[in-house]
């Protein structure tokens, strides 16, 4: 079979496409199928998160193109940049996948996260967009390389290890600096409702 074993310098021609959302692109090692019908072995030496309009070099010298599936998504914005800052950390402090824009921030669709965004004065509107989230601090793997992942919101009382034995302080719980008047409405705590 054939291999992709690196990506692509730029610029290259594209030979074929392959359409992947977010999670999908996440890969080290796996049989994939261009969007034209070429089965090829992806074979990278890390797992990396392939971003869109990267090229994966095949051993014939062939390129194939990632480009980025349309995803169900929230675009979150603020009143002003200050407000959509402080958006910003209540997302990060959630461990959530975010990719960063101007005036706004793409993450996935979450009932829970929605309702915690809008009582802090966001506006938050379903749309269906590539998703490529910023890389996390300790790699482009996002979620695995930190040692944990939170699944939506949380009361913030519990303990979890890092994997990556860096010792490193952050907080679960505490506000955010500054948040708009809207956001005075907003429960002090965060939890998820059964149902």
């Amino acid at each position: 079979m054939i291999r992709a074993s690196q990506i692509a310098a730029r610029p290259y021609e594209a030979a074929d496409t392959i359409t992947l959302d977010e999670t999908a692109r996440h890969r080290r090692r796996m049989v994939l199928t261009s969007d034209g019908g070429l089965s090829f072995l992806l074979d990278l030496p890390a797992a990396r998160l392939l971003r869109h309009g990267e090229g994966l070099l095949l051993d014939d010298g062939r390129v194939i193109e990632v480009r980025a599936a349309p995803e169900a998504l929230f675009a979150v914005s603020g009143e002003n940049p200050r407000h959509l800052h402080a958006l910003a950390w209540q997302i990060g402090n959630r461990h959530l996948a975010a990719q960063i824009e101007d005036g706004r921030i793409l993450i996935r669709r979450d009932h829970v996260i929605e309702a915690m965004l809008t009582g802090l004065g966001a506006t938050v509107t379903p749309v269906d967009e590539p998703f490529d989230p910023e890389g996390g601090a300790y790699g482009d793997s996002h979620d695995e390389s930190h040692g944990h992942h939170h699944h939506g919101a949380h009361t913030g009382d519990h303990a979890h290890a890092h994997a990556h034995g860096d010792a490193h302080g952050h907080s679960h719980h505490g506000e955010a600096p500054d948040m708009p008047q809207s956001a005075a409405a907003a429960p002090a705590s965060h939890s998820i409702k059964a149902g």
